[in-house]
Parts: structure tokens; sequence; C-alpha cells
């Protein structure tokens, strides 16, 4: 008998190349008109930033560019972009590029629509709302912000901590895959494992909402990610594999907003927190090493899902199959270029006490973890990974 569960996405998704023309249309019936949109200054150099001002310039759009968005944003950026919205009457805001300027634009709609402090919201279902209008434009295959209920935000020097309500599933999601053709390949890596990861802790999922439509569409984002995403670093403008990344991406996306993710991300946030790993590279540094750990009790999920990531695996059963995908996915890091090893990335080994310590505050995460983890499972972890 199937549970019952609660399943909430954004209520328009539209795909496609070139339907960033229509965000100047969306902006104006939407929200009235004036807007905050947010982004880095990295998505400028690339001329995306100025192709969506042009767009809602012919629609009439009164509008301010919030460019100084960072990977990992802290606090005192996400007021800022507060500010910027309060000084200019913001009647909406947009998010356009990867996975901080998304959650940075969610955390403005709400902070400015509900008139709530960023402290008072962090943590689950503490926001109380409402929020602006919120249109979210993703630039990576990767994050998949633009469905779900959750803004990640750095506290303090280290530590990240969430804001997690359904009040932050945006209103509109415009998945343009030619937004993607310029990312450098680590990039695209980085941020494809990361969505795999999404769609693999979705599925195997302790939580007590994991349910029949974030596992299927887990595995329909396993289908299409494990057969893309070398194609895609290997060639930015490859169409079909970058389409194919996003779409990915977003369905990776609904199922984790709703079927969350566990010990891979809580192992992750340490090393981005100290060390400013990417989110996407931190999860792929840990991945193959916490699987290895929860197939030691939970095999069963890792062996379903390795047949549509990895088609191949198929000729083996059972614990050896959920011990290839573990191998497979190494594999197909190490394929895409991606360091393999946190003495990769300097961090010396004396160090790994501390993030284990740092790890077990994720218990947010944690408790989603299919094989329970002490802090001693996390050192043995990440001596594992280095």
């Amino acid at each position: 008998m199937i549970p019952t569960f609660t399943f909430n996405t954004t209520a328009s998704i539209q795909f496609g190349n070139g339907v960033l023309s229509r965000l100047g249309d969306l902006a104006r019936a939407r929200m009235g008109g004036r807007v905050l949109m947010v982004t880095d200054p990295g998505l400028v150099a690339t001329g995306i930033v100025d192709r969506a001002e042009q767009i809602l310039r012919a629609a009439e759009v009164d509008f301010v560019t919030f460019t100084e968005v960072e990977a990992d944003p802290p606090e005192a950026l996400v007021l800022r972009a507060v500010e910027a919205a309060r000084d200019m009457g913001a009647m909406g805001v947009v998010g356009l590029g990867g996975g901080s300027s998304l959650d940075v634009a969610k955390l403005v709609a709400l902070l400015i629509g509900g008139r709530e402090d960023l402290k008072s919201v962090y943590g689950v279902g503490n926001a109380k709302g409402p929020r602006l209008p919120l249109i979210l434009v993703p630039t990576t295959a990767g994050t998949g912000s633009e469905v779900t209920p959750i803004s990640i935000v750095t506290t303090g020097t280290a530590e990240k901590m969430g804001v997690v309500t359904p009040i932050l599933i945006p209103d509109v999601a415009l998945l343009d895959p030619e937004l993607t053709y310029g990312l450098p390949p680590h990039v695209t890596a980085a941020t494809g494992i990361d969505a795999m990861v999404h769609a693999i802790e979705a599925f195997a999922s302790a939580s007590a909402n994991n349910n029949p439509l974030s596992r299927m569409l887990a595995l329909q984002a396993l289908g299409l990610m494990g057969k893309s995403i070398l194609a895609a670093v290997q060639d930015g403008a490859n169409a079909a594999a970058r389409g194919d990344m996003l779409i990915g991406s977003m369905l990776a996306g609904q199922a984790f907003a709703n079927s969350p993710v566990a010990a891979v991300h809580a192992l992750a946030y340490p090393l981005g927190g100290h060390f400013h790993i990417p989110h996407g590279l931190s999860n792929a540094l840990v991945l193959p090493h916490v699987l290895r750990f929860n197939c030691v009790t939970s095999s069963d999920s890792y062996a379903e899902m390795a047949v549509y990531a990895f088609p191949d695996l198929a000729r083996f059963q059972g614990q050896e199959r959920a011990v290839a995908f573990c191998d497979a996915l190494a594999d197909l890091s190490l394929a895409c270029g991606l360091p393999q090893r946190l003495r990769d990335m300097n961090i010396t080994k004396d160090w790994l006490p501390r993030l284990a310590k740092d790890a077990m505050n994720q218990t947010r995460l944690l408790v989603n973890n299919p094989r329970p983890v002490a802090e001693a499972d996390a050192l043995a972890i990440y001596t594992a990974a280095y």
C-alpha cells in the first residue's frame, strides 16, 4: 500500500531552445513590470545577462540587475540583494544563472514579499511568506533549484544553512538549453554529477516522504544524464546532450525536492564551506565512498538505479550490481576529468576529523540516509576519499 505523501513542484515549466525570449512578456504579466534580476559576474561576461536585459527592455519592463552573486553565497550578500530589491520597489524577482544565483533570488522574493528576517527562516517550514512573484532561469544543468523549495546560505565562515519551504518554489522555470552551451567542461562535469547525486539520493532516501513520483523522476533523470553527461563535457555544443542534461537536472530537482538528499550532501557541505570547493565537485569527491558505505545495508536501491544510468550493468545482479554502480560512478567522474581525491584539492589529512565533526551538524540531511552515519563513519568515508 502506497503511504501518504506530498509532492510539490514549479507550476509552469517551459523548455526549449530560445525560451529565454519569453522572459519579458512573463515578467510584465506576472510582476507588474518592476523587476530585480539576480545574477553573477561570470554570467555577465558571457553576454547572457545582456540578452536578458534586452528582452526585458523590449517588453518595457523596469528592472535593476544585481550582479554580485558568488559561489556559496554568504548572508551579507543575500541582504545586499534584498536591499537592492527594496530600494527599487521590486514587484518580482528573476534569477538567472547557476544554483547560487537562483538560491539568492528565491530568498530575495521571500524576504521582501513576507517582510521576514533571514535568520528566522532557516530550517524546515519556518518561513511564513508570502513571497514576490518569481521566475528562475538556470544556466547550468546541476542544482535543479528552479523546481526546489530549498535555498542554501553560508553562515559565519564555513557552515551552510538551508531555508526549506514550498513558498520558495518559483512560479515559472524557463529551461533554455542554449544558455548552457558555453559552460566549460569542468563546470559541465561537476554540475552534471551533482544532478546525478540528486537523483540517486532522492531514490534511496529514508525520508518518510519518499514517494512513487520522486522515484520515477529520479530514474528518468539518471537515464537521460547517464547517456549524455560525457557527450556534453566533450562537446559543449552538442544540442541533444545539453537538452538531456538540462531536463535531467530538472527531473532530479523535482525528485529530491520531495524526497530529500542525504549523506553525500552532508559530507560535501564542509568541503565547500572550509575549502570553497564547488558544490558539484564536493559531491563528486565523496559520492562513491558514501554509496559503498550505504551498500552494506541498502544495496537494493542502488542495484535498481544502476541499469538506468549504466545499462551495461544489467549483466550483474543484486549486491554485485550495486557495487558495480559505485565503481561506474567513480569511473564516470574520472572520464569527465574531475579530481578524484581530497588530497588533489590541497586538503591535508589532519583536516579529516574536523570535516567529520562538521558533517554531523547536517542533521537535516543525515536523517535521510538509508544507513545511519556516526562521526566515526564520516571520518572513515573521508579517509577513503583522501
